[in-house]
């Protein structure tokens, strides 16, 4: 019977995607597209990578950028911790590796923000190692062709077990690149393509007609759906924003103020937006101008954001406490790193500047 891996790299050589990244040897271009790749999809990586190269196409370079700098490339990307640890493993290789990307799999392994299967890659890809990968293609794959009847999950160690095994010895690089586009092309996570798969003669899911059902998924607890008050803070031209710690969910970041409430209703707002601004020193009168709602998806849970718009109107004499706050013009909004919702808002401000006569951050107090 022919090797699983040799009906994959037959395959693979007409079938296998051209990406950027696989025209190069480079190891530090193949350590930015794998850190970008996780949990990423392709199509939305591939524009990322390229500017990126073009920013910062050198480690040396990459290392002496300010972290704000690389927040604003990788903005829209998501998952913002992947930026901060390509910062500080591009620090870490300067000052311990001479400026290189190290060579073997313990010392990937041990970079910021690289994990098993993304060391695995690296060392395969960039030095000619043979090492497995297992990401969620390839776990899949293995679920469906060799009919492993529990939550990946739980099953992690056969798993890897089982990647290593199927490993050849010889084109690792080609097999890597060819396992996980069986997983992207035809072994896809809803209504797979096994007439176009290499290895579906010998696959435990396609022989019993249980493609569809593997790998097998513990139902986990519904979504949860919060509501939250976004405050802008507007003195004349300018609004306030503040940076989120580097620790922690959109670690980094800039934003405007903004806090979870119990539950969604006009009161529930009014009176979160006027503790709002006493916390943060407002003292002045205001005028209130309900800006939108938006609604935003993150991986563990849904928020719907009311925008609120506090226009601070200003008296002769008039002394305001700003307590630290730190305002900015609206047009130098998007020199700033945003979440996709708070960018959201910094578009939409922008837009208004343009337009005064509309807008309700410059028109005169009622």
């Amino acid at each position: 019977m022919i090797h699983f891996s040799t009906r994959l790299l037959r395959w693979y050589r007409r079938k296998g995607r051209d990406l950027p990244w696989r025209h190069t040897r480079d190891p530090y271009a193949i350590w930015i597209s794998e850190i970008m790749l996780q949990q990423t999809q392709v199509a939305t990586v591939i524009p990322y990578y390229r500017q990126f190269l073009r920013t910062y196409p050198t480690l040396r370079v990459l290392a002496s950028a300010p972290l704000e700098d690389i927040l604003k490339h990788w903005e829209g990307l998501g998952y913002y911790a992947r930026a901060r640890h390509l910062h500080q493993a591009a620090r870490l290789m300067m000052e311990r590796f001479d400026g290189q990307v190290p060579t073997t799999y313990a010392d990937l392994y041990a970079l910021p923000g690289v994990g098993r299967s993304t060391a695995g890659a690296i060392a395969t890809l960039a030095f000619g190692q043979r090492h497995p990968v297992l990401d969620g293609n390839v776990r899949r794959v293995l679920c469906r062709y060799l009919g492993i009847g529990e939550d990946p999950k739980h099953a992690e160690a056969q798993l890897w077990r089982e990647a290593e095994r199927l490993t050849p010895m010889r084109s690792v690089d080609l097999y890597t690149h060819a396992i996980m586009d069986l997983g992207a092309i035809c072994c896809t996570p809803k209504s797979p393509h096994c007439p176009d798969c290499p290895v579906r003669s010998s696959c435990f899911g396609y022989r019993h007609q249980m493609q569809t059902h593997l790998p097998l998924h513990v139902r986990h607890k519904p979504i949860p759906h919060y509501h939250e008050v976004v405050m802008v803070i507007c003195k004349q031209n300018t609004v306030f924003i503040q940076q989120r710690p580097l620790e922690g969910l959109l670690g980094g970041l800039w934003e405007f103020p903004s806090q979870r409430i119990s539950r969604n209703d006009l009161l529930g707002i009014e009176e979160e937006t006027q503790r709002m601004l006493k916390v943060y020193g407002v003292q002045d009168r205001v005028v209130l101008h309900t800006l939108a709602e938006i609604r935003h998806a993150f991986t563990h849970f849904r928020t719907t954001v009311h925008v609120v718009v506090a226009r601070i109107i200003f008296k002769k004499n008039e002394v305001w406490n700003k307590r630290g706050l730190q305002f900015v013009s609206i047009r130098k909004l998007p020199d700033y790193p945003f979440s996709a919702v708070h960018r959201k808002i910094a578009r939409q401000l922008a837009q208004m500047s343009v337009h005064p006569k509309t807008s309700a951050l410059t028109s005169s107090p009622p």
